[in-house]
């Protein structure tokens, strides 16, 4: 029997997901195809119920979905449920299936390229709360930044991030939220070691989350997005260090795959796939 495993999502016609997992699928001599499931909202349930099919060995999942799943899982990972969003869907022996997120330790294995970034006492901004930044919270967290900074465009979401993450901690760093309009934003951004934009800005379009002037040299501009996009280009100009998405995309993608067979992944393979058609 070939087993199946695909990407939940709406839209998903850009993902680089099937080279990446179909490439580690056959290094690794696993009888498997991964395939590529738009979803819109009104039909994830009867989605996510026919990933309890024996021949599915799980999903992956992205916007506009990542937290609208939870509630139609049997088991949520702890990490997860922190985070409160699900990237990965593990379908157990029994036909039950479990929520992860590879999110969080995605981004901190691709951000160790930039070690120094994430020594203790460093700052950091992360623009954006939707579930990506709070994976990105979450790992900051653990990395033990100094100063963590959620910018947002309403002070609502990026202060409900901030309460929930708190709770995990016994040594919460120095948390401060802001909007994009707010005075007090580029003087505070000067600051700041790293940026992260887990925002879906640049995707689509040539647009930013942040205007070029508040980027300083110092910086390390990391992009969730896994490919150039206007913010990396004008972080470039202005002399910062840049990072874009694909390693984190990989990282995340290996440990789902981990997930779904027990097995470790061909790092190597899927970065190859993935930069022969980038």
């Amino acid at each position: 029997m070939k087993l199946r495993a695909g990407l939940i999502g709406d839209p998903i016609t850009h993902s680089l997901s099937p080279q990446l997992h179909n490439a580690a699928f056959v290094h690794m001599g696993v009888a498997a195809e991964y395939e590529l499931w738009p979803t819109d909202a009104a039909e994830l349930a009867d989605r996510v119920a026919s990933l309890r099919a024996p021949d599915v060995l799980g999903a992956n999942v992205t916007l506009p979905h990542k937290r609208a799943v939870m509630p139609l899982l049997d088991t949520i990972d702890p990490q997860a449920a922190l985070i409160g969003a699900i990237n990965t869907i593990v379908r157990e022996k029994d036909g039950t299936l479990k929520g992860c997120n590879t999110d969080a330790p995605a981004f901190l294995a691709a951000l160790q390229e930039d070690a120094h970034y994430l020594s203790q006492g460093k700052a950091v901004a992360v623009l954006g709360a939707s579930g990506a930044a709070r994976a990105a919270v979450t790992a900051l967290l653990e990395a033990q930044a100094a100063q963590i900074v959620v910018i947002n465009r309403t002070l609502e979401r990026a202060e409900s991030l901030l309460a929930d993450m708190v709770e995990s901690t016994d040594r919460p760093p120095h948390l401060t939220t802001l909007t994009y309009d707010d005075p007090a934003l580029p003087d505070l951004l000067q600051d700041m070691s790293l940026i992260v934009n887990a925002t879906s800005l640049g995707w689509k379009a040539d647009e930013t989350p942040l205007e070029a002037s508040l980027i300083s040299s110092s910086m390390l501009i990391f992009d969730m997005v896994y490919r150039p996009t206007r913010l990396l280009r004008e972080a470039t100009e202005r002399g910062a260090q840049t990072h874009d998405g694909l390693t984190m995309l990989v990282r995340q993608a290996a440990l789902a795959f981990q997930h779904w067979t027990g097995q470790p992944a061909p790092l190597d393979v899927m970065y190859a796939a993935v930069r022969s058609i980038r």
